[in-house]
């Protein structure tokens, strides 16, 4: 009976000594802290790894969570500057860097940072209207984080982030701000198409301008051109009439002609003279009245001097002698 006893008594104390064993070793995981409570106060933080504790004497309290953590919150009605109630949804990234003071210092850092984060963003947006609430988001942002990570601050809170995943204003305001929208659109449209139209009529008349110039500077240069080409063909002619009255003159100067073959030639050119209606009058130098009277004399004795008398009974002329003697006025029929 003694013996069994001690058998009982010995396996008791080995099991003591098992539990008092398993109760002093502690193995806190990675990014994982441990608060040690030794009757009831606040004795030490156990860190990643193996830790002793002094068993029935040391308390290990829940570990908490060293990591960054994110937190959504529902959505909150909050009211603008105009009087407008839009809902807000935050989002919250924090890290807990003191877990003593997450532990001693706040009950629930969660439902903590919920309620400021709410409190905050209706002071900030408070001080808004709708249209800079929806177009400041990085502005709420920043006001939000600052504002949080003050505060939190002796919580042995971290708050890196702050992010608005949405603002949804009442649905009247949503409708009358899409109404807004397409007629802005619609306003910028009619814009552009009048600017459109406006930048092609400033081409095209600019086109049709410098096509104008183009044209009037080509007839200017075709004009001058021309009156080049008319200035060298009257300058060619006048030298080939030149050259040709030079020739002409030589030649009958080496011919040395008489009287007679000059009034012949004169005779032989009077039709054409006559042609046109504006030929009226001829001027007749006196000495070409006395070549006539020679070529009348040769033909004279061919024919006779009745062929004469007839002549001046049907070509009557008047003869007027200039005031030096040399010239003389003759008026054909019909004149």
């Amino acid at each position: 009976m003694g013996t069994l006893v001690a058998i009982v008594l010995l396996v008791l104390i080995v099991l003591l000594a098992l539990y008092t064993v398993l109760r002093s070793v502690r193995i806190v995981p990675q990014a994982r802290a441990g608060i040690v409570e030794r009757f009831g106060r606040y004795h030490r933080t156990l860190h990643a790894g193996l830790n002793l504790v002094m068993p029935f004497i040391d308390r290990l309290r829940p570990l908490i969570d060293l990591r960054e953590q994110v937190v959504s919150f529902p959505p909150q009605p909050v009211i603008t500057k105009d009087n407008l109630v839009v809902g807000i949804d935050t989002v919250i990234y924090f890290q807990v860097t003191d877990p003593k003071s997450a532990t001693y210092e706040i009950a629930n850092y969660v439902a903590a940072v919920e309620q400021l984060t709410v409190t905050t963003l209706r002071n900030v947006v408070g001080g808004m209207d709708l249209d800079t609430t929806l177009t400041s988001r990085d502005k709420i942002n920043g006001e939000l984080r600052r504002e949080l990570d003050e505060a939190t601050g002796r919580w042995g809170l971290r708050v890196s982030r702050v992010e608005l995943k949405a603002i949804e204003p009442p649905s009247s305001i949503q409708d009358s701000m899409e109404k807004q929208m397409r007629a802005d659109r619609d306003k910028r449209a009619a814009i552009l198409s009048a600017e459109g139209s406006k930048q092609a009529a400033i081409l095209t008349a600019e086109g049709e301008k410098q096509a104008a110039v183009l044209r009037a500077r080509g007839e200017a240069e075709a004009a001058v051109v021309r009156a080049e080409a008319d200035a060298t063909a009257q300058a060619t002619r006048a030298r080939g009439q030149a050259q040709a009255i030079s020739t002409v003159f030589r030649a009958i100067h080496e011919g040395n002609p008489d009287q007679s073959l000059l009034a012949y030639q004169y005779l032989q050119m009077l039709p054409q003279i006559a042609q046109g209606d504006a030929n009226k009058l001829w001027i007749v130098p006196s000495e070409m009245g006395k070549a006539l009277e020679g070529i009348g004399g040769f033909f004279g004795a061919a024919s006779g001097g009745d062929r004469r008398a007839q002549r001046e009974e049907d070509e009557p002329q008047a003869r007027l002698t200039g005031p030096d003697g040399t010239g003389s006025i003759t008026r054909l029929p019909g004149a």
